[in-house]
């Protein structure tokens, strides 16, 4: 935890930081033995002493609560100006403020980088922000922080929804500040909470004007003012659009996974999982690509990332320029990858994922799959059909207690009525079933959705292959689809 944020630390560049052997620093007033040993001192002087140390570093396996008193009782009892607590998972930037004979502590949005003064933390320009390589123990450090402090929503599904709003709200404001111009979002020392709300709300309205497809007129930034200030200040530093696009949607996947729990029969398929099925499935530029169920968009991030390596590798052998290879990555993007998911909050997230990594908008639909296409949004209608996709990638929702019902949606489905056995030839009869299970009539919707020659991965239930009452399912797809790889996970 130390060398990790040392890493961080390298940031600052003051004079010089001492981990080994440790600083120490009184325990009281009367303490001549320097009893507390801190985990970094950083220094404004290359002497290194007990009157230039600037910053005290701390990191505990502490609660926040338990790690902002000790770290107070350092700064206390030394001369140093500034304090940082970090467990690994949350991280607290304090100030030290002596006056008539009392000392009193700040939380503090950030602390000042080299050359900076502390009054100017948050007065950024465009050209002051800084790529990063690393920004999962920032949105980890957010989530935690929120979850413990944020006053009216606390579930992790709100909150991630909260972090995708000012994340589009960063993006947004960097997209559209000139070089030279101070950004909007920014938290600086001594701004008050309230103002630095007022700005980002206002920010949010030109977001949602301006992603239209993630966000309706319903969105909202609901975190109370302290929660912004701080989500605002672990991300103030960063340049977002200029980072590695893997790192963003890393990161964005860190803190997002705490609100995917699988409910309603979703299941989010393990990232090894994932990629092997895309592997075998072997994607290229020219695939037009479907999740029916796609939940937060694992398969087609997967996919896009697959064909994303391959345009990398024909750019490479070919000579094209950056900027060429950038523009093919988009239109792919942009024009091949599509998914439905009936789920308001995960369709949301896979549009949100996809924006943030693909520089446009989305194919992401909030549609029941199974639902007659005609009863679908007209804008839904316009991009996905029968018969269209080369490439189905899908894990279906599964659960015993789930089944779909309704006339007008079953009988669209072969699989939807009751089979008979006759000396194992299997037949569909004319009595369509009262409801059936998601999983068993999404396997004959998937097939819908492919075009002659297309290639579909599905995660199924291990019975399917084996169980009697289940062999009419794999009968009806062997008769009517060449099957040319199963495997059973």
């Amino acid at each position: 935890m130390v060398s990790s944020f040392c890493r961080r630390a390298s940031l600052w560049g003051f004079c010089g930081s001492r981990t080994r052997p440790q600083f120490r620093v009184k325990s009281r007033s009367s303490d001549t033995k320097k009893e507390y040993p801190v985990d970094i001192a950083v220094f404004s002087s290359d002497k290194k002493s007990e009157d230039t140390v600037y910053i005290i570093v701390e990191c505990k396996k502490k609660t926040r609560k338990d790690g902002k008193i000790q770290l107070q009782d350092y700064l206390r009892f030394s001369k140093a100006f500034l304090g940082v607590w970090f467990n690994g998972e949350e991280r607290l930037f304090l100030r030290k403020i002596e006056k008539g004979g009392k000392i009193e502590f700040e939380e503090i949005p950030n602390i000042p980088q080299y050359g900076q003064r502390l009054e100017d933390v948050g007065q950024f320009k465009r050209k002051d922000l800084k790529p990063t390589h690393n920004l999962k123990s920032t949105f980890k450090a957010v989530r935690n922080y929120l979850a413990a402090n944020n006053v009216g929503a606390t579930r992790d599904e709100v909150l991630a929804q909260q972090l995708i709003n000012i994340i589009f709200c960063k993006i947004y404001d960097e997209r559209f500040t000139a070089p030279l111009e101070m950004v909007t979002v920014r938290a600086g020392v001594g701004e008050k909470p309230e103002d630095v709300k007022t700005r980002i709300l206002e920010l949010f309205k030109n977001v949602k004007k301006r992603y239209k497809e993630v966000f309706d007129d319903s969105d909202a930034i609901s975190l109370d003012a302290n929660s912004i200030v701080y989500v605002v200040g672990e991300l103030q530093n960063y340049c977002l659009v200029e980072a590695e696009r893997d790192i963003i949607a890393c990161a964005f996947e860190t803190f997002i996974g705490h609100a995917l729990k699988g409910g309603q029969g979703q299941f989010f398929t393990p990232r090894n999982v994932v990629r092997m099925m895309v592997d075998i499935i072997n994607p290229n530029e020219n695939d037009l690509i479907i999740d029916p169920a796609c939940g937060s968009g694992g398969f087609l991030i997967e996919a896009l990332r697959f064909v994303w390596k391959k345009i990398d590798a024909e750019g490479e052998k070919y000579h094209w320029n950056e900027t060429d290879i950038q523009k093919v990555k988009i239109e792919f993007a942009l024009n091949n990858i599509n998914g439905i998911d009936k789920d308001y909050f995960l369709s949301k997230v896979a549009k949100a994922y996809m924006v943030i990594i693909g520089d446009g908008q989305s194919g992401i639909f909030t549609e029941d799959s199974l639902e007659n296409p005609k009863n679908w949004h007209d804008t839904t209608k316009q991009k996905i059909g029968m018969d269209k996709f080369s490439v189905l990638l899908t894990n279906p929702p599964f659960g015993k207690e789930i089944k779909i019902a309704g006339e007008d949606k079953l009988k669209q489905y072969d699989l939807a009525y009751n089979w008979k056995n006759t000396e194992g030839i299997y037949e569909k009869t004319g009595k369509l079933k009262n409801k059936e299970s998601p999983q068993i009539i999404f396997i004959e919707r998937s097939l819908q959705f492919l075009k002659d020659g297309g290639r579909m991965g599905i995660v199924l239930p291990e019975t399917f292959f084996h169980a009697p009452n289940s062999r009419y399912i794999m009968e009806y797809m062997r008769k009517n689809n060449n099957i040319t790889w199963i495997r059973v996970v």
